[in-house]
């Protein structure tokens, strides 16, 4: 089955999407999403310039063959841009495969491990009150794992808050060049610990709590953070520091027992592989967008697995819902899935391009039945939806340093 034409489609639906159809000679076609949030068009070039010209006429059935010829073939390996690439592919010919074997892809891994997949959902507010107020509503959703984010008082932009914005959608939708937004360590400590205690006496001991503190602390402060934290029993705490020093965590760990998450914005095992098999961390969180797809991801949640390390991939609205799709058939299949970030299917635009029968029923994902990853996508709609160049903020400390957004 020759791959016989690679499209690459931007759209922006609220925010942007890159998303790669891949058709085959057969007719049979797959998708895939190669979404990089601010760095759109170099992921597009990377594609269209430099992977495209290299597919054409290959055998869309030997995934790992291209996949290695992608990753290894390139000598400039790992990144965001290139496996983004490698991803888009990557999933759009599993989707091939399982259309092509009339099966959906959790079936093509090994099948059914669970009967839903459990997700956790975002609570946010302009102050405690209102962030529990959102919470609660979520609870009587039926969700059973919710997310805290609260704006910290004296700042006049906290991550997680949607301030004046409806969703994240039209959040993203306004940064035309990158905002700059305000950090402060102390203020943020001098209001987190109350966000949880609220947040257990108003919500209970039933509902699994979260929290992402996005990089912004350093490891001593994050061991200090999950000391604090420990009493309100969080599902994990996300993103304390950053690990591009993966020793960072042995700080973090000696410190606390709280549990741990990382990976959003890892790109191979080998970003996480030192934190996984030292147990360093809980749950990892690569999202198969940005860690070269489907086949790599199997291979973390194998490593993963040998460790006690569960999966909690990425589900940011920056990924498409193709990489949702993705992540579904991901997490009904593998045996140390953990949980699954959701922030909904998007907007009523995002709905009207990408079509699909997911659904959510007593806070769990349920996957597609059909065959691949049992999702479309409408070009003729997506014209109606031209790219528009947006930036992600950048973060300064109140003495003007830049820090970690």
């Amino acid at each position: 089955m020759k791959i016989k034409e690679i499209k690459v489609l931007v759209t922006c639906p609220g925010r942007n999407f890159v998303t790669v159809k891949v058709v085959t000679e057969d007719g049979i076609y797959g998708l895939g999403d190669a979404t990089v949030n601010g760095r759109e068009m170099a992921v597009v070039a990377y594609l269209q310039e430099h992977v495209a010209p290299c597919l054409i006429d290959r055998d869309a059935h030997r995934i790992e063959d291209i996949w290695q010829y992608l990753y290894r073939g390139a000598y400039w390996r790992k990144g965001p841009i290139t496996m983004a690439a490698i991803a888009a592919i990557d999933m759009a010919l599993w989707d091939i495969k399982g259309k092509a074997a009339g099966l959906p892809l959790y079936q093509l891994l090994g099948g059914r491990s669970r009967n839903g997949v459990t997700v956790y959902v975002h609570a946010n507010g302009e102050n405690v009150d209102n962030t529990l107020d959102n919470a609660d509503d979520l609870k009587g959703q039926g969700f059973k794992a919710i997310r805290l984010q609260s704006a910290v008082p004296g700042l006049p932009v906290t991550y997680g808050v949607l301030g004046d914005k409806k969703d994240y959608f039209e959040l993203q939708g306004n940064r035309s060049l990158p905002p700059e937004e305000t950090w402060s360590t102390q203020k943020y400590f001098s209001m987190i610990e109350g966000l949880f205690a609220a947040a257990r006496d108003r919500l209970g001991n039933d509902i699994h709590l979260l929290h992402d503190v996005h990089n912004r602390l350093t490891p001593i402060e994050s061991a200090r953070l999950g000391k604090l934290l420990e009493k309100y029993d969080l599902l994990f705490l996300e993103d304390a520091s950053l690990a591009e020093n993966q020793q960072s965590y042995d700080v973090i760990r000696q410190h606390t027992t709280i549990p741990l998450a990382i990976g959003e914005t890892f790109n191979t095992l080998w970003d996480c592989k030192y934190l996984i098999e030292n147990q360093l961390i809980d749950y990892i969180r690569a999202a198969a967008t940005h860690a070269g797809g489907v086949t790599p991801m199997r291979r973390i949640a194998d490593f993963a697995a040998i460790h006690s390390v569960k999966t909690a991939p990425h589900g940011a609205p920056d990924l498409s819902p193709v990489c949702l799709a993705a992540h579904a058939h991901l997490d009904t299949w593998a045996p140390n899935f953990g949980i699954q970030e959701f922030v909904g299917f998007g907007n009523d635009e995002t709905r009207r391009l990408f079509s699909h029968d997911m659904r959510i029923e007593d806070g769990m994902l349920h996957v597609s039945e059909a065959p691949g990853l049992g999702i479309d996508f409408d070009e003729d709609a997506a014209k109606d939806y031209p790219y528009k160049r947006s930036y992600l903020p950048v973060s300064r400390l109140e003495d003007g340093t830049l820090w970690n957004w």
